[in-house]
């Protein structure tokens, strides 16, 4: 690019030189040293305009001591001097144009590659909240689950309980109830078992009479006893 910008710069300069060498017919000495000063100064400030002073200080300097040289020429009445100082500052001030240029086309593309970065860092970012927020959004819906999950579990075991504690109130109504019907209820009467034995002695012939009755001993013989006669009689209780 630099090299591109000298090149033009210098074919700018050949061809301005060719036509002030013209044709004498063309113009005179005077009015060409005028023109090529005329175009050196323009050249110049448009160099100075685009920022040459601070990207090619030394080309911008030389460029204005040849066209200030050139002035000094042209009103001491050094015609040719003055056109040779002035083609010489319009070139001068090419080069400067042309590294000034390139500056600004470089801060151009560096500021379209340093938006394209921020661009692209900034859809990162932004593509990154959005993982976050899917993230967040995830978490959320699995903790609320979890929390309907917890409450259903607690409800079932409240539920468990109550029944529990239903059944255990049942049970102990059901306790309660047979013990009250027991105390109502009188205890059943003793059995009780009489056995009455009578020996004879005469003919050692025993009889024997067994009677089972639940509240009274009743006690009867099969045959009517004699004084002779000897009874004994055993009693025998069986609780119920």
């Amino acid at each position: 690019m630099f090299r591109k910008t000298i090149l033009a710069s210098l074919l700018v300069t050949s061809a301005m030189t060719l036509a002030l060498a013209g044709p004498a017919a063309a113009a005179s000495k005077a009015d060409r040293a005028r023109e090529a000063i005329a175009a050196a100064e323009a050249k110049l400030q448009t160099a100075e305009s685009l920022g040459a002073a601070a990207d090619a200080p030394r080309d911008t300097a030389d460029a204005r001591a040849a066209l200030a040289t050139a002035k000094e020429d042209f009103k001491t009445g050094d015609r040719e001097p003055a056109i040779r100082e002035a083609i010489r500052a319009s070139a001068l001030a090419d080069t400067a144009i042309g590294i000034a240029q390139r500056h600004k086309t470089d801060a151009v593309a560096s500021a379209r590659d340093g938006e394209r970065a921020t661009a692209e860092a900034a859809r990162n970012q932004l593509a990154a909240a959005h993982d976050q927020a899917a993230g967040a959004q995830d978490q959320a819906r699995d903790a609320q689950q979890q929390v309907a999950t917890a409450q259903q579990q607690a409800a079932d075991a409240n539920a468990r309980a109550e029944a529990a504690q239903q059944s255990a109130e049942a049970a102990a109504a059901a306790a309660r109830n047979a013990a009250a019907l027991a105390a109502q209820t009188p205890p059943p009467a003793p059995q009780v078992e009489t056995t009455v034995t009578t020996t004879h002695p005469s003919s050692s012939h025993h009889t024997t009479h067994t009677k089972v009755t639940r509240r009274t001993t009743t006690t009867s013989t099969g045959a009517v006893t004699t004084p002779a006669d000897q009874v004994t009689t055993t009693t025998k209780v069986t609780p119920q």
